[in-house]
């Protein structure tokens, strides 16, 4: 699983992608696909591909855009999702994009 895999995924699934790195900081992939690390207070010392390669718990958390389909008064919660079940989820995002960009043509 790549970092650009994972920015589809958030994007495609409205959701934030929450990952420790090696050195203790947090880095939050948002709803828009963007990687960011707040901790961070300078020019990292780290390369944020082999922090996710190495990383193996993942936190996903619905970004708040409300939908019609989701209940009000019990919104959708983060849950805490393995390596595996992320990539899981990445290739099913990946299959349903390459599927739907050739029903296009």
């Amino acid at each position: 699983m790549r970092l650009v895999e994972l920015r589809r995924l958030s994007i495609r699934t409205q959701s934030k992608v929450h990952f420790r790195l090696r050195n203790g900081m947090e880095c939050i992939v948002t709803e828009h696909g963007i990687a960011q690390v707040p901790a961070l207070k300078g020019i990292p010392d780290f390369n944020l591909e082999e922090e996710l390669a190495a990383a193996s718990d993942f936190l996903l958390e619905p970004a708040g855009v409300p939908d019609h389909k989701s209940d009000k008064k019990n919104p959708s919660k983060p849950r805490s999702i393995t390596r595996a079940q992320l990539a899981g989820m990445v290739s099913d995002s990946s299959s349903a994009g390459t599927a739907q960009e050739h029903d296009e043509e």
